[in-house]
């Protein structure tokens, strides 16, 4: 991350909290964001970021599929992530209202229902995994 950004006029970091993610998804959210351009975009990919925090890269991978469950993070590809607008570094005030702004309600860290949305996303998911195993079973 360049020097001098500033972070978004939000308290967010209590919101992050109460998602109550998995201790790795915090330490990649925390690496993404000491790398970050200023806006949110971050060019890493999953082994450098895993080499950073000595985890494994399946770590990695699981923690990342946290962070954009919870809306905290977005894959733009391979390799690049958009921390969201709330989280990111900005180069003046003006630049981070301007993009909080523009934000998607729903991405929206002040959103009441934001940490809700972010638990029915990890239930729905686990559902989708234990439909597909299930189907596999009786394939097999």
């Amino acid at each position: 991350m360049s020097k001098g950004l500033l972070f978004a006029p939000v308290n967010a970091e209590g919101v992050v909290a109460a998602l109550d993610l998995p201790g790795t998804a915090y330490r990649v959210l925390g690496i993404l964001r000491s790398r970050s351009e200023a806006g949110g975009r971050v060019e890493m990919g999953q082994n450098q970021i895993a080499a950073l925090l000595r985890l494994s890269r399946p770590s990695v991978t699981s923690a990342l599929r946290e962070l954009i469950l919870a809306r905290l993070v977005t894959k733009q590809r391979n390799g690049v992530y958009r921390i969201n607008a709330m989280l990111a570094g900005y180069e003046s005030f003006s630049d981070a209202q301007r993009a909080i702004d523009e934000m998607d309600i729903a991405d929206r860290l002040d959103e009441p229902t934001f940490v809700a949305r972010y638990h029915q996303a990890v239930e729905d998911y686990r559902e989708k995994l234990a439909l597909e195993r299930r189907k596999k079973l009786r394939v097999a």
